[in-house]
């Protein structure tokens, strides 16, 4: 199952690098958020989509504006994944993977020639009363960031 624009975030409670619980809902009336799931914290496609939201932070926070990342990797792994590259971005750690599920972005995909289950790396723009603008499945990470902060900046005030 998947998401699409007009519905209802689910909402969730996970913990980030610092061990700090972070609930979507502490947003909801504040601001918009930008959900973003990626399979794997260090690696080439993971380090540059986390690099190029940070490079764009300041961008995302003038439109007031949040970028949260998700993988199932543990806090510990997050830590050591943002010390090492300097990101600033939010990383949450979905270690059971249900937020994943819930999101729809975990599902069978073939890698090195086998079908095996994991994060396919997807978006959501979900603004300020908790409904998904974007929901964006299948996504390169190669100026993925900037195609976002584009689909913020085309909305109305978030």
């Amino acid at each position: 199952m998947t998401l699409t624009a007009g519905q209802a975030a689910p909402d969730f409670v996970l913990p980030d690098a610092d061990l700090t619980a972070v609930s979507l809902s502490e947003y909801r009336g504040r601001c918009c958020v930008v959900l973003y799931f990626y399979p794997k914290d260090g690696t080439k496609g993971c380090t540059l989509e986390g690099l190029e939201f940070t490079d764009l932070q300041e961008r995302f926070a003038a439109r007031d504006t949040v970028v949260l990342g998700v993988s199932r990797d543990n806090c510990m792994s997050h830590a050591a994944f943002r010390d090492e590259h300097g990101l600033s971005v939010r990383l949450l750690a979905d270690v059971d993977g249900e937020v994943c599920r819930r999101y729809g972005v975990w599902q069978e995909r073939e890698i090195d020639g086998f079908r095996r289950e994991g994060i396919v790396r997807s978006t959501f723009v979900i603004d300020r009363q908790g409904i998904i603008r974007h929901a964006l499945y299948g996504v390169i990470a190669n100026g993925h960031a900037r195609k976002v902060l584009d689909l913020i900046e085309a909305m109305a005030p978030c």
